[in-house]
């Protein structure tokens, strides 16, 4: 019987960027500071008419070159819930931009653990569903929108990022996809708010404009919190999605962008080295393309051979935790199509 792979994955990144110097002066933050300690370099930013929806469609179009789109029988919506519309579909938006007319949509909502809970989904729709062929999973991100440099509170938050990105799934040998695992913790579940626009403060009310930007009610219960369980949990995650994979160490862990101590603080008790892994300084944190583009990356460096364990790692404010290990085999991307920051 035919694994459930990874055939093509791509990102869509805008040229637009706020470095390190912009963020302190917006921020009041030392700009060594934002460099060395919460690891910015520059982030992408998207311009003013470039919207989730639309970046989503410019990653998807990159996996789907040469693919016939009645081929397509799912699209799942991984990108952001800050979308072009408040109450609105976007997997289905990308289903019409790309005439994928015999695919169903849906959309799901992990914060930045969607791409990884969209692939665990998809390969279990994939697994009881045999007319399940090719599904395609995508999203964009304009969470950048979202930060207030004026607030304190979210420094955690100045990280991030906007962009595309998509994956195409389908059955065969090369790149499957293995074992995953999921924590969510309620202890966190409004640690992280836009507390505009739901209908506890409807925009119709017109509230403060700081209320329009994520903010963190409780800021030193959260940090208290994350500390203690942090970086367990995604020890925990990434340990329990390698066990009953591939009887092999980790090779390559594309994880999301962070603070550097604390991505440092997962890969030593995984005794993996620094080019085991790639800290996207120059790229800042996108959300749930952060995987994808760490995947991309390593694949453009070279740092990938044949049957590597290769396992993605995330964590989406709620909380959520969640690891998915995958063999790979085989190039996913287009590296001539992608840039490499540094």
């Amino acid at each position: 019987m035919s694994s459930i792979v990874l055939k093509k994955a791509a990102v869509w990144l805008p040229e637009g960027f706020e470095d390190a110097a912009f963020i302190a002066r917006e921020s009041g933050v030392p700009e060594h500071v934002i460099k060395t300690k919460m690891g910015i370099i520059r982030k992408c930013r998207a311009g003013s008419d470039d919207h989730p929806g639309d970046m989503a469609v410019r990653a998807a179009r990159k996996v789907l070159k040469d693919i016939d789109p009645l081929s397509i029988d799912m699209v799942i919506w991984t990108g952001s819930e800050y979308k072009d519309y408040i109450v609105w579909t976007a997997g289905i938006y990308v289903q019409r931009e790309l005439g994928l007319k015999n695919a169903k949509s849906f959309d799901i909502s992990a914060r930045c653990s969607n791409k990884i809970l969209g692939l665990h989904i998809a390969k279990s729709l994939m697994q009881t569903d045999p007319k399940l062929k090719r599904v395609l999973l995508c999203g964009g991100h304009k969470t950048g929108d979202l930060v207030n440099y004026k607030d304190p509170n979210t420094r955690f938050l100045y990280n991030l990022a906007d962009g595309g990105s998509a994956i195409l799934l389908e059955r065969g040998e090369n790149n499957p996809l293995l074992d995953s695992s999921i924590i969510t913790d309620g202890d966190f579940t409004t640690d992280v708010i836009v507390p505009a626009g739901g209908t506890r403060h409807p925009t119709r009310e017109h509230p403060d404009v700081s209320m329009t930007y994520l903010q963190v009610p409780d800021v030193d219960g959260m940090r208290e919190r994350l500390e203690k369980r942090s970086i367990v949990n995604f020890l925990k995650v990434i340990e329990e999605a390698s066990n009953n994979s591939l009887k092999k160490p980790i090779d390559y862990l594309a994880l999301l962008h962070m603070k550097k101590s604390a991505h440092d603080a997962i890969l030593a008790p995984l005794e993996l080295k620094q080019s085991q892994s790639i800290y996207m300084d120059h790229y800042g944190h996108f959300g749930a393309p952060d995987q994808v583009l760490s995947l991309g990356l390593a694949e453009k460096r070279g740092l990938l051979k044949k049957g590597d364990h290769v396992m993605l790692a995330s964590a989406g404010i709620g909380y959520m935790w969640s690891a998915m290990s995958l063999r790979w085999d085989e190039n996913t991307f287009d590296t001539n199509d992608l840039v490499d920051l540094g």
